[in-house]
């Protein structure tokens, strides 16, 4: 049984300490891909460090956090980026998207941010890994807008309602799954099952989002199986047959891993 974490900032220096080791632990309980999204240009450097450290195993996204938007830097984190798309293999764009959740918010930039990183990865025939946190109708109307046949990706994160979730899947793209779904007080449980699994990627958002009873701790890619666990008893099948339709969701998803 193999399981693909779709997203984890391993290069963050929460795992300066013990990197190889919580890898290690991770691929010897099955979880054995990596997919790394990038916050800004400054994470660049270690995440292709982690790839040529583990070929085949640590995958890179390229991307500008919307959190990180801000007008004194946005072009040139975008030149950053479309530079390093002509050269260096990345397997998506992310993590990309809209936060407004923070007080300097920046609404217009990081709605151009958004809207001009979708253009790159259609470009680029790559997936987009998006982040949305209270900013799903200004997520939906970009989508909406830029929206094709060629688009895919992942809605990173999900914790909407049905309606939105339905929303998603018709735009193409996955629902990312993680630890939230084992929170007591997560109503996503409720309802997920009436989603098919083939629109369902897991993930853990290393080191953050840890699955309950880790919750507040430091969250890692082992984890995931916690999150399969739970998987397997919103939709009454086994964790096997789930991780297997799973993975197929995720090799169609990054075709180029």
């Amino acid at each position: 049984m193999k399981i693909s974490d779709t997203h984890a900032h391993l290069y963050m220096e929460q795992f300066d300490e013990d990197r190889d080791c919580v890898i290690k632990k991770a691929i010897d309980n099955g979880i054995n891909r990596f997919y790394l999204p990038s916050i800004d240009s400054t994470n660049i450097p270690k995440i292709l460090q982690l790839e040529q450290q583990y070929p085949n195993i640590c995958f890179p996204m390229i991307g500008l956090h919307p959190s990180k938007v801000h007008p004194n830097n946005l072009e040139k984190e975008l030149n950053f980026i479309k530079k390093w798309l002509n050269k260096h293999s990345f397997i998506s764009v992310g993590e990309i998207g809209m936060d407004l959740h923070l007080e300097n918010k920046f609404v217009l930039e990081q709605e151009y941010a958004f809207t001009t990183q979708i253009q790159l990865a259609k470009v680029k025939g790559l997936p987009i890994v998006i982040h949305c946190r209270k900013a799903f109708d200004q997520v939906f109307n970009i989508l909406s807008k830029e929206n094709n046949s060629s688009m895919t990706g992942i809605f990173h994160c999900f914790y909407g309602t049905l309606e939105q979730a339905k929303k998603i899947v018709d735009f193409g793209l996955k629902l990312g799954i993680g630890g939230m779904i084992t929170f007591k007080n997560n109503k996503l449980r409720t309802f997920l099952h009436k989603i098919s699994l083939k629109n369902i990627v897991l993930e853990t958002d290393s080191p953050y989002l840890s699955p309950y009873p880790f919750r507040g701790k430091r969250n890692e890619p082992f984890y995931l199986k916690i999150v399969l666990t739970k998987m397997s008893q919103i939709y009454s099948i086994s964790e096997e047959e789930i991780a297997n339709v799973i993975d197929m969701n995720v090799k169609e998803l990054f075709r180029k891993g």
